[in-house]
């Protein structure tokens, strides 16, 4: 990514211009923002000319006496000749501005003033800029939606600021800890409505541009700049309210308004549940949520104006499945909750930006739980997080939850499943070995302390530590920074050997870091955590006490400490450490006891192990074989007990990792093996669930929608029994429905499914009929299902053909949704090279393509990288990676992680291949 600014100096003012000597990638700390005035004109009528006009007023604290001013600007016009500053405390005399300097690596603009500013006094600066509304979707962009009445093109304005685009729409003091109030008046066209943070003050005419109005909001509470949103836009909204008279209202355009009914009744309950959870009344007299439909971010969770991809927002009973019901649920949550965490209390810096996404994910899980326990999404959501972060953080090229930030483009990099899902899983370890009071009043204690204020990591230990040792949670000589370090501050988590001794009845466990990479020696792999040890035993089967029985320490110099536990059963009982996945560990027992637990697993009243521990013990073997620290023949044993098994978590624990394998074993001579294999392993749960037939409506529990919503993907994906077969029958019935558009008999949650056989199996006239819904669809959801399934063809014009389409945004797939195109191709087994190709070929104009935000380039590394099994296609890809480095500037992390799993395949196929083909034998 390319960082670059630009300013139009008034030719008469005269004031030198150079390159900034402060190379600091911090903003400076003598002067402290109090209050933006933020004046913002916005032009939408001319589509060739969308632009907006701004001047911002900033009060200023000087802390220390300085002679410039430093903030940030980026791509904005400044009208330098009309820059003023004055002090406005104690003699209230005017200053001005002697000259300026930029830094373009970091965006500082800078005025040296011509008199010192002085600590402790007040002043006034103002700044008149103006600029295009871009379409790069960050900034303050334009967006825009066919209007199918008219059958026009209808532009729309909004902002996306996070983390660092505050200063693409007005300078500022662009980091977290810069926390101020903002006063913003908006103006635009009568026919259009203003939306900001704060509720509208005043409406009146403009002064001189007819038929325009301006719109001034009320002072917002001090909050930081990625958080300021305003938009300008034609949209109607679904009102709703909650007790306490706060408003709410979700917005869309006008003909997606009726797909607002669950966001606008589910988003006042969560709010509700939060201020009862946090013991703290959201401070705003109002929330609006809004579906943008060009959106790169997915969700925002400004404060008081939510913004979202209408993919993530709006739901269509007639068109959505539970799926994508539960995952909207999810999302509208995590930004709620952040209106606490997040935006009461903010991070110092993007250091700790876990303390945003973590809790925010944690808590939101928390809160559809509340509201829909009957989803019970709770399990399901905290597998889900632990099961990427176990294939993730075992990676080398992984990284700490907490690591230093020193340039914007690390900052992008860290909005991923390290802060997201490991922040909530440690958080949920902290609740699960505090208890629910003692944590509850701790995070409690720490927002209110906090709030309105900036903190970081260490903060949150100290509440909580307090609150432990208050309510006797915490042994006296244990804290919980020392215990949450361990999590936050080093790259991985462990694998804790138990090896019992069943004459002495006790184990003995040791800790090191668990890695994919086999390459790394033992001795290599450091690290030591502070574990809470939770476990039960075959004649207990306590599995609902997840509090610690003991715990491994860490030495002074963080060196690994092993643990012997006594009071354990004979040789006749089995014994399960981690219950309910209560904390982030592998668990490798002695042969023996991996023994008895298969006996229960496929002899014994396995439904006494708790489903999530079942999930555990399939998850726990797969890698362990993988890695080879466990035989294939012991590992495909214990989940031989799968034909018992109706529950969805083991279920789909087992698929996520055999699909790893599949995609290894797919172009080699063994496949047809494997298939075989997974057909006798999935038949008998295919004809538990009827099948593909909608048999939806008469299913009691939620969760067995999604088991068997589960099972027909991969029944039709290896052609069990009937299911390829009825899936075409429904694709023929809706292709001969005389308005398609309007009536599909596909049941939506088997739709995606549904699709993709019929893509696979079927021609191109079916893709052609398949793209033409696409382009008639006024529903988000089910647009993105149609692009992940026109990838299943295996037609390689067609796949070429799509491939482009997929770059070309004026052809109809809008730029958030490039990627689900090439995704789907890639992870198709005749698309997958021809995606690789096309991504090699491209890659120039594909990083154009997605400029500025070249970060969502690495979504496209993923499929490549699961599907990459020779050596030699890693060392082709390894050197177009490092001819192709300026393409992939800002994504070294995502690079570095797709080579190492890359390589970890072509490990797994050299060791386990030949191995695994053995066992499988053994067991058809």
């Amino acid at each position: 990514m390319k960082w670059f600014l630009f300013f139009v100096v008034a030719p008469f003012l005269g004031l030198a211009k150079s390159n900034s000597s402060y190379d600091y990638y911090r903003l400076p700390t003598a002067l402290r923002p109090q209050t933006y005035l933020l004046s913002i004109l916005t032009h939408l009528e001319n589509p060739e000319e969308l632009k907006f006009l701004g001047t911002v007023r900033i009060t200023l604290e000087a802390l220390e006496n300085t002679k410039n001013i430093t903030l940030h600007s980026k791509n904005l016009t400044i009208d330098e000749s009309q820059i003023t500053l004055r002090q406005i405390n104690g003699e209230k005399t005017d200053n001005c501005v002697s000259s300026t300097e930029v830094n373009p690596i970091h965006d500082f603009y800078i005025l040296n003033t011509c008199h010192e500013l002085e600590a402790n006094n007040v002043y006034e600066l103002t700044l008149p800029f103006s600029a295009d509304l871009n379409q790069d979707l960050e900034g303050y962009y334009g967006s825009s939606y066919k209007d199918p009445v008219a059958n026009e093109t209808r532009w729309i304005s909004v902002t996306q600021f996070e983390p660092v685009a505050a200063r693409m729409a007005f300078p500022c003091f662009d980091e977290p800890g810069f926390k101020a109030t903002f006063i913003i008046t908006l103006g635009y066209h009568k026919k259009f409505t203003g939306l900001s943070n704060m509720p509208v003050k005043e409406t009146k005419p403009h002064e001189s541009l007819p038929d325009y109005v301006w719109s001034e909001f009320e002072e917002s509470v001090p909050m930081s700049t990625y958080l300021v949103a305003y938009s300008v836009n034609d949209f109607t909204h679904k009102p709703s309210m909650l007790p306490n008279g706060v408003l709410f209202r979700t917005w869309a355009r006008p003909s997606a308004i009726d797909q607002c009914d669950f966001a606008a009744e589910f988003g006042p309950k969560v709010l509700q549940y939060y201020e009862e959870f946090f013991g703290i009344k959201f401070p705003l007299p109002k929330v609006d949520q809004v579906a943008i439909p060009d959106f790169s971010a997915g969700a925002m969770e400004n404060w008081g104006l939510v913004t979202f991809d209408e993919i993530t927002l709006l739901y269509s009973q007639n068109h959505s499945s539970l799926a994508n019901k539960q995952e909207k649920a999810n999302v509208i949550a995590h930004e709620l909750a952040h209106q606490w965490f997040g935006n009461l209390v903010t991070m110092k810096w993007w250091t700790d930006l876990w303390l945003n996404e973590g809790f925010a994910t944690y808590v939101a899980n928390l809160g559809v739980e509340n509201i829909h326990p009957e989803w019970r999404t709770l399990q399901e959501e905290s597998l889900s997080d632990m099961l990427k972060i176990f294939r993730l953080d075992a990676l080398e090229s992984s990284h700490p939850i907490s690591r230093p930030i020193k340039m914007a483009l690390e900052i992008s990099e860290s909005f991923d499943e390290i802060s997201y899902q490991k922040g909530s899983t440690v958080l949920r370890m902290m609740n699960l070995f505090l208890g629910e009071e003692s944590f509850r009043s701790g995070v409690k204690s720490y927002l209110q302390k906090y709030s309105y204020k900036n903190a970081e990591q260490d903060n949150l230990w100290e509440s909580l530590t307090q609150a432990a040792h208050k309510k006797d949670a915490l042994p006296a000589n244990y804290d919980i920074k020392t215990i949450m370090d361990s999590w936050t501050l080093q790259t991985g988590y462990p694998v804790i050997n138990v090896t019992r001794d069943y004459s002495a009845r006790t184990a003995k466990l040791n800790q090191q870091r668990y890695l994919l990479n086999t390459q790394i020696a033992q001795a290599d792999r450091n690290g030591c955590w502070w574990v809470p040890l939770s476990y039960t035993t075959q004649g207990e089967q306590d599995f609902n006490n997840t509090a610690p029985k003991a715990w491994m320490e860490c030495g002074k110099s963080g060196e690994t400490l092993p643990k012997t536990i006594q009071d354990l059963p004979g040789e006749d009982e089995w014994v399960i450490f981690n219950t309910q996945l209560s904390t982030l560990y592998k668990v490798n027992y002695d042969a023996k006891n991996w023994k008895l637990l298969i006996e229960t697993l496929t002899n014994g009243d396995f439904e006494r192990i708790h489903v999530i521990n079942r999930a555990q013990l399939i998850d726990d073997i797969l890698y362990l074989a993988w890695t080879g620290e466990q035989e294939y023949e012991i590992a495909l044993g214990l989940i031989s007990y799968l034909h018992k098994e109706r529950e969805f978590l083991p279920w789909k624990t087992a698929l996520d990792n055999l699909q790893f394998v599949m995609l290894i074993a797919r172009p080699t001579p063994n496949f047809d093996l494997f298939k075989r294999y997974m057909t006798k392993l999935i038949e008998p749960i295919y004809e538990h669930v009827n099948g593909i037939n909608d048999t939806f409506d008469s299913i009691q529990q939620q969760d067995q929608v999604l088991l068997k919503t589960l099972v027909v993907t991969w029944a039709c994906k290896y052609q069990v029994s009937d299911c390829v077969q009825q899936a075409q029958a429904y694709f023929r019935n809706w292709k001969s429905e005389p308005n398609p558009d309007e009536i599909n008999p596909i049941p939506s949650n088997i739709r995606e499914t549904v699709y993709c056989v019929s893509i696979r199996h079927g021609n191109e006239e079916d893709w052609e009929f398949l793209w033409t819904r696409y382009l008639k669809s006024n529903v988000a959801t089910e647009k993105g299902t149609i692009l992940d399934s026109l990838g299943c063809t295996q037609d390689v014009g067609l796949l070429q053909s799509y491939l482009k389409l997929s770059f070309e945004p004026k052809k109809g797939i809008r730029k958030q949704d490039s990627g689900l195109g090439f995704l789907a191709v890639a992870s198709n087994y005749v698309g997958f090279p021809l995606a690789k190709k096309y991504l090699m070929d491209n890659i120039d104009v594909i990083h154009k393509f997605y400029h500025p935000i070249t970060k969502d380039m690495s979504r496209l590394l993923s499929p490549l990288s699961e599907q990459v099994i020779t050596l030699s296609e890693f060392d082709e890809f390894k050197d177009f990676v490092n001819k192709s480095r300026q393409s992939f500037k800002g994504l070294e992390q995502a690079v570095q992680q797709t080579l190492e799993i890359m390589l970890t395949n072509v490990q797994w196929k050299e060791r386990n291949y030949h191995q695994m083909s053995r066992s499988i034998q053994q067991l058809l």
